[in-house]
């Protein structure tokens, strides 16, 4: 799958749809944790974080709505992509389906995994960045549809993530989607960059998200490209 090309060069042609929304209700998706079902898989999509928006009937006094939060910056040193060395690494993501994954990823960043093992992290030493790649369900849609269900997902998550979608990209060559959008998890902002992989028919095999600091955007935009255009999945049922 190679080719792909990075997310800067994809927000910069003209051959890719673009929609930037300004600062929408938040959502601690940058977690990188899955919950019970993924927008790659299923048209009901679940958070990437870690707290699922309330479904109980809206309380008859309401508690007042927080202050916004004091943005601190934080300045680390950035990820530099000349620094990163990339190694072939394995894991096994099992949900509808086994699915053995092979994929390039900084050689030095520590692998995790949940349980059930639906996704598998790499995180990088200072455990600012990570990336998140999750395999295991069934190859059935477009990842421009898995794209789609996402969005509607954070647009009513909480605002006190202040989470703010930057662009949405569809790659005319590979059909490949990408979601560039911001939260802020605590004090500091986050960058999110997800992307659903296609295949040869144009159906989604891969959810894989890089998250880190706005500083780090180029080399985030690296290590996404990277896993992209190197991940395979072997899939048996479960």
């Amino acid at each position: 799958m190679a080719g792909r090309g990075t997310v800067g060069a994809l927000l910069a042609s003209g051959l890719v749809a673009m929609i930037a929304i300004g600062g929408a209700g938040g959502y601690g998706v940058g977690l990188l944790t899955t919950a019970e079902q993924s927008a790659a898989a299923t048209g009901t999509p679940a958070p990437l974080g870690s707290v699922s928006p309330s479904t109980a009937s809206p309380s008859v006094n309401p508690s007042p709505t927080p202050p916004p939060k004091k943005i601190v910056p934080d300045d680390s040193e950035p990820l530099n992509a000349d620094d990163l060395y990339y190694k072939t690494r394995q894991f096994t993501a099992t949900s509808a389906v086994r699915s053995r994954v092979s994929v390039r990823v900084p050689s030095n960043w520590s692998f995790t995994q949940p349980d059930p093992p639906k996704i598998g992290r790499y995180t990088d030493p200072t455990g600012k960045r990570w990336l998140r790649i999750e395999a295991g369900f069934t190859i059935s849609r477009a990842p421009s549809a898995s794209m789609a269900a996402r969005i509607v997902q954070l647009r009513v998550v909480p605002a006190s993530q202040m989470l703010s979608i930057k662009s949405q990209t569809i790659d005319p060559d590979t059909g490949d989607a990408t979601l560039v959008y911001t939260y802020v998890p605590d004090n500091s902002v986050r960058y999110v960059l997800v992307r659903w992989v296609a295949n040869g028919d144009g159906r989604c095999t891969f959810e894989i998200a890089a998250t880190g600091l706005p500083q780090d955007l180029p080399a985030l935009e690296d290590v996404l490209d990277h896993a992209s255009d190197s991940a395979v999945r072997d899939d048996s049922t479960t």
